[in-house]
């Protein structure tokens, strides 16, 4: 009797449908994917910037709640007292990036840089502005200027809701750290989409020699915009029929935030930040006219007499670094279900690596 019980338990066992494992989610560079030609840094993240540290708060809430808060400290000092030099570039200026043209106008930032969504942004500047004015030594402080960027994550989010409180900003920022950053469809990335698939966080990192000298560029990213999507080269986007023009928005935005120990000035660091737009560009972005484009560029160092004609090697670095931080936050994300049943699925591994052996990548 419990010989035939168990043949017959084994029987159903064998029968039933074997569970799909979820497709292992990858680095670009565990793939293979190695753009550019500059080495990156250990953990190839914007860390790898000496004192940066990121923190985020990922909200899930329900079925329609996918978004949350990406906090980026430049040190983990009093930020408002210990300013950093910094600029800003808008590529395309569809989006509301708190604190800009103060930065444009005295060259710093004194405050961490939040990203989150939308219709966020000023509940999180509020949060922002209450972290600052409630750290010692800013008792006296009767005006700060926060720096909060974002990307409408409305697709997969109940963007009207406006769930993101002032508590998920004061979170993001306890948890900020240095060490490796999560990335894919987490922080402010939870509920983004781009080029047709899940966007979301991603980072990268490159070291660039300046003379005898070595420094960190680190690029992180906020992906919810489109156009034809290209990794290294390869026609992903147009060989998977998934782009602009197959029914896929290209509007969105782009938040990119890059740090470096090089010591620059806000006019040289405004130049770096342009050359973010480039790496947005390698990646099959037209800067559409609905989509923000923007870069924070800001440097840990203080400010030398560093030569413009010795910046270039920086330029590439940054490039690259934002290039890969966008591959990044697509390889990582996972396919997502919200707002209104909607469902965006991640960037297919499989399909990438079969294109990557149709056209012989790496090209020999």
């Amino acid at each position: 009797m419990v010989l035939r019980t168990f043949i017959a338990l084994l029987t159903l066992v064998l029968a039933a449908p074997a569970q799909q494992t979820p497709e292992p989610r990858a680095r670009a560079r565990d793939l293979g994917i190695q753009p550019g030609v500059l080495p990156t840094g250990k953990l190839n993240a914007i860390t790898d910037v000496a004192g940066v540290k990121v923190g985020q708060v990922t909200l899930r809430i329900g079925d329609s709640v996918r978004t949350g808060v990406t906090a980026i400290l430049p040190h983990d000092g009093n930020i408002f007292q210990r300013k950093v030099a910094a600029a800003v570039y808008a590529g395309n200026g569809f989006g509301k990036l708190i604190g800009s043209t103060q930065i444009d106008e005295l060259g710093v930032i004194e405050s961490p840089i939040v990203l989150t969504n939308t219709l966020s942004v000023w509940r999180a500047a509020e949060a922002l502005a209450d972290y600052v004015l409630g750290q010692n030594g800013n008792e006296n402080v009767r005006s700060v200027n926060v720096v909060v960027g974002e990307t409408n994550d409305g697709t997969l989010n109940d963007i009207r809701g406006m769930h993101v409180e002032k508590s998920h900003v004061r979170e993001a920022l306890a948890k900020a750290a240095g060490g490796a950053v999560e990335e894919g469809s987490v922080g402010a990335g939870t509920g983004t989409v781009a080029f047709g698939f899940k966007g979301g966080i991603g980072t990268s990192s490159r070291v660039a020699a300046v003379g005898a000298v070595r420094y960190t560029v680190g690029v992180l990213v906020q992906t919810n915009f489109g156009g034809v999507l290209t990794i290294d080269g390869l026609p992903v986007g147009k060989e998977l029929n998934r782009h602009m023009f197959s029914g896929r928005t290209a509007d969105g935005s782009c938040m990119a935030v890059v740090a470096t120990d090089a010591p620059l000035d806000s006019r040289q660091l405004k130049r770096i930040a342009k050359r973010a737009m480039l790496g947005v560009a390698r990646t099959g972005s037209p800067a559409s006219n609905g989509s923000g484009e923007y870069a924070i560029a800001f440097s840990v160092a203080t400010p030398t007499a560093f030569p413009d004609d010795a910046i270039t090697p920086l330029f590439e670095a940054t490039v690259e670094a934002t290039e890969e931080a966008i591959y990044n936050s697509l390889f990582k994300a996972t396919t997502t279900t919200g707002f209104g049943g909607t469902t965006i699925e991640a960037l297919p591994i499989g399909a990438v690596k079969d294109l990557m052996r149709k056209h012989g990548y790496p090209a020999q």
